[in-house]
């Protein structure tokens, strides 16, 4: 029984002991807690952000700078006998505030550095720099906030914000730290991995009170922030600024582009906002001003309102595809018989060339019907559905129905209506061309965005290709341009086809009675189309596409105008005032420039 008694006591000491070993393991090799707290007291990791890389202009003109800010950290572990009373005079802060941001420090770690007060600007940092011995726990870590010196392009650079949880949670490179700051919209986000650069870290020595004594082992254990790549933009800065001058007061978009690149010259969202509401500390109460106001200035037009239907700029497509399949030629035809469809002007019976400068509704309407009737079944229903697919896919390489492939985020497809759709609403077999026909004029179930409608002005000036559009003409000192802007894109529409349309288009802007006469520039061949695009809630909206010059062009051109009717009206006259100011470099028209500035159409 004793011998029982003395095997059990052994045992009981035996089994305490290889807990306390295990304990003593997990806490000396496997839980880093410990170590990080007696080293707390003695070594500080100091991350050191790298400057962003900076953007300019093609022609060398800096769009966006760097200005220092600094961040005032805390270390919650070696915050001690606080004087919370004077640190909360000195920062300038409630009491109640500093208990939430220290309770919001420790919740996220008691032993790493997390932001306490963000962006103090230079002076306030000066003010409070030499105090920050007596606070242990405290300490400084500098970084930059873009600055834009020319309070333009906002929905182009995009603008920095505090990364979000769901965007570090999907961050696999583990890159980011919470309160870091990342592109969020335009340029800085799309290329937010060739901006950001890489960080760096510092090690310091500390003492109990928390002053620096030095870097830890000579710095061998530091590494050195890397910045980030530049930029140089397609954006022709000068034309930029004008652009949006115009557009003041106006809602809609302008799109300019090298039709022989695909460089973006000029994007403007009207009604757009100064890019520098979005950078520094007042960026909360900014962003939500604006994301409030009913004229959505967030809203990058150009890109994502892909639900504009294009109008009469579309019916030079439809006679693109109708030669190509065919059915027309430049000298056919058709009465303009106004008990089909509705339709303007005092023309008669025009060949095509002359229906593209009149706009000829009941004109194009018929072209459709041969485009989508060819007799392929004799059932009417499934012709029609041969017939519509076929033109889809001609559409579909202009580069409509899906995103062109800007570098922007977020950019839309627009609608390109096919038969799948179709059968959708109304059934297969029960709708045929007279349930369509709308879209013969550029209307119905058609949804293009306005970068759609410049690319359709590059691919004529280009006579049947064009490049993807693109914002960045160089990156970092090798300048390296994506290979996906290089390569050229064509249509199905073999180019012999395109010369009628481009006639057509110059009849439009240079000869008596054509709508676009305000796109008229003295010495340029301007080519151009309006558009008038229905509007069940209101006014109808301006449209017009124009390239020039006509030979060897340097510029394509979209304008959609909303509330503003006819396209003759605002997109002419703003379309030929972005064409003379990039090809003259000043505006002779001042006539023009007065009435469009003039112009507003916002209800």
């Amino acid at each position: 029984m004793n011998d029982n008694r003395k095997f059990f006591i052994q045992g009981f000491f035996i089994l305490v002991g290889i807990i306390f070993i295990i304990r003593l393991f997990m806490l000396q090799v496997v839980d880093k807690n410990y170590k990080a707290m007696a080293d707390s007291n003695v070594i500080q990791r100091v991350d050191e952000f790298p400057y962003r890389g900076l953007m300019y202009d093609r022609n060398g003109e800096l769009l966006v700078i760097n200005n220092p800010v600094f961040d005032l950290m805390v270390t919650p572990l070696e915050v001690n006998k606080l004087d919370t009373a004077f640190f909360c005079e000195l920062v300038k802060m409630d009491r109640e505030t500093f208990n939430t941001k220290m309770k919001e420090a420790t919740a996220y770690s008691r032993l790493k550095p997390s932001v306490f007060i963000k962006q103090l600007p230079i002076e306030e940092f000066a003010r409070i720099q030499d105090y920050l011995v007596d606070f242990p726990g405290f300490f400084i870590n500098a970084r930059s906030v873009r600055s834009y010196p020319h309070h333009v392009m906002s929905h182009v650079l995009g603008y920095l914000a505090e990364i979000d949880k769901p965007r570090l949670a999907k961050d696999t490179s583990k890159y980011y730290k919470k309160a870091d700051y990342v592109g969020m919209s335009g340029l800085e986000y799309s290329y937010e991995n060739v901006l950001r650069g890489k960080r760096g870290v510092k090690f310091k020595l500390v003492n109990v009170r928390g002053v620096d004594k030095g870097s830890f082992k000579q710095g061998e254990f530091d590494t050195l922030p890397f910045p980030g790549d530049n930029i140089q933009t397609t954006i022709d800065l000068e034309l930029q600024a004008y652009t949006e001058k115009l557009m003041e007061g106006k809602i809609g978009s302008v799109v300019a582009l090298e039709p022989g690149t695909g460089e973006i010259l000029s994007m403007v969202s009207a009604p757009t906002y100064d890019p520098n509401l979005l950078a520094g500390r007042a960026f909360g109460n900014n962003y939500m001003d604006l994301l409030n106001d009913s004229l959505t200035p967030l809203f990058n037009r150009p890109i994502m309102a892909d639900m504009y239907p294009p109008g009469s700029i579309f019916k030079m497509f439809q006679a693109l595809v109708a030669m190509e399949e065919g059915v027309v030629t430049p000298d056919t035809r058709i009465r303009c018989n106004r008990g089909i469809i509705a339709c303007h002007g005092s023309h008669t019976n025009e060949d095509l060339i002359g229906a593209i400068k009149y706009s000829c509704n009941p004109y194009f309407h018929q072209v459709f019907r041969l485009i989508v009737n060819q007799d392929e079944s004799s059932n009417t229903y499934k012709d029609t559905e041969i017939g519509l697919e076929k033109w889809r896919n001609h559409m579909l390489s202009f580069g409509l129905g899906q995103a062109l492939g800007v570098d922007l985020p977020n950019e839309k497809n627009g609608r390109l209506p096919g038969p799948g759709l179709y059968n959708r609403i109304y059934g297969e077999g029960r709708w045929r061309f007279s349930t369509i026909y709308s879209l013969s004029i550029g209307q119905g179930e058609l949804g293009v965005s306005p970068l759609q409608m410049a690319n359709l002005a590059a691919i004529l000036a280009n006579r049947g290709y064009y490049y993807t559009p693109h914002m960045v003409k160089g990156i970092g000192d090798d300048n390296f341009v994506p290979e996906e802007f290089t390569t050229p894109n064509y249509t199905t529409v073999g180019s012999e086809h395109y010369e009628t349309v481009i006639d057509a288009m110059w009849r439009v802007v240079n000869e008596d009675g054509g709508t676009g006469f305000r796109a008229r520039i003295a010495g340029v061949d301007v080519c151009g189309k309006t558009g008038t695009s229905q509007n069940p809630r209101g006014e109808d909206h301006s449209v017009f596409i124009a390239f020039a010059p006509r030979e060897n062009p340097r510029i394509a051109v979209s304008v959609y105008v909303e509330n503003s009717g006819q396209g003759a009206r605002a997109a002419a006259s703003i379309a030929g005032l972005v064409i003379e100011k990039y090809l003259k470099r000043e505006i002779a028209r001042k006539n023009i420039e007065e009435y469009a500035l003039a112009n507003r159409f916002i209800y």
